[in-house]
C-alpha cells in the first residue's frame, strides 16, 4: 500500500545521508532473502547502512526480531526493514517522504518476495508518527545527519510502540542522544568508526525493561 503525502523536498530521500559512502552493492545478509541484491537511489549522495553496521544492528536485536512488528522510519532503500523481514519479522511498515525512495523500496520488497508482509507509505516520517496507531515491537531510525530530526522523532515515537519495544537509532558519532526520552531508556550505545548506534527500550507492561 502506498500513500501519497507531503511533497516538499521530494528530490532528497529522508534515508539519504552523505557523511560516509556505503557499499556499491547492497544485499540482504541472512535469512529467507539471503544474498538478494537491493537497489538504492542513483544520482544522489547517499550513505546506505554498511554491512558491518547492519550486522551489528541485527546482532543486538537478533532474539527480538522473529515474529515482531517493525517500523523502518526514514526508510531510504528499505534495507533495514527488509533485513528484519528476512530474519523472521512478521510485518514491516516502511516510511519515506521521497517518491523516488518509495519506488526503490517497492522494487526491493517485491524482489525479496515481502510485498504481502509490508506496508509502504510515502509521507513525512514525523507526520506519520503523529497519526500512527503504532504497536511496533521494533523501530529502526536512520535519518539524515545533523538535522535534529532524530531527536524530534524520538519525542513522537513513544505512542507508536508496544510495551518492551526496542528502538535502534543510527546516527553520526558526535551526536549523543539523551539517556531518557519520555518512557524510552537507553539500553546500550555503540560506535563503529564515524557511525554510532543508540539503542532504547520501552518498559514492559509491568514497568520492567
Amino acid at each position: 500500500m502506498i500513500r501519497r503525502a507531503v511533497s516538499f523536498e521530494e528530490n532528497v530521500t529522508e534515508g539519504a545521508r552523505s557523511l560516509e559512502s556505503g557499499p556499491a552493492d547492497m544485499r540482504v545478509i541472512t535469512g529467507t532473502a539471503r544474498g538478494k541484491k537491493l537497489k538504492t537511489l542513483e544520482g544522489l549522495e547517499v550513505r546506505p547502512t554498511s554491512d558491518m553496521v547492519k550486522e551489528a544492528i541485527f546482532s543486538i536485536i537478533q532474539f527480538d526480531v522473529p515474529g515482531s512488528s517493525v517500523l523502518d522510519l526514514f526508510a531510504g532503500s528499505g534495507q533495514l526493514g527488509i533485513e528484519a523481514l528476512s530474519r523472521g519479522a512478521s510485518h514491516c511498515v516502511f516510511v519515506d517522504r521521497s517518491r523516488d525512495a518509495v519506488e526503490i523500496v517497492k522494487d526491493n520488497i517485491s524482489h525479496c518476495c515481502f510485498t504481502s508482509c509490508s506496508r509502504l507509505l510515502n509521507m513525512d516520517s514525523l507526520e506519520y508518527l503523529r497519526v500512527s496507531k503504532g504497536g511496533f515491537d521494533i523501530a529502526l531510525l536512520d535519518p539524515p545527519y545533523r538535522t535534529g530530526i532524530l531527536s524530534e522523532a524520538l519525542l513522537k515515537l513513544e505512542n507508536c510502540l508496544a510495551p518492551g519495544a526496542i528502538v535502534v537509532c543510527e546516527h553520526e558519532r558526535e551526536l549523543t542522544l539523551d539517556d531518557t526520552v519520555g518512557r524510552l531508556n537507553v539500553r546500550k550505545r555503540y560506535r563503529y568508526g564515524r557511525i554510532a548506534l543508540t539503542v532504547y527500550q520501552m518498559p514492559d507492561e509491568d514497568g520492567a525493561e
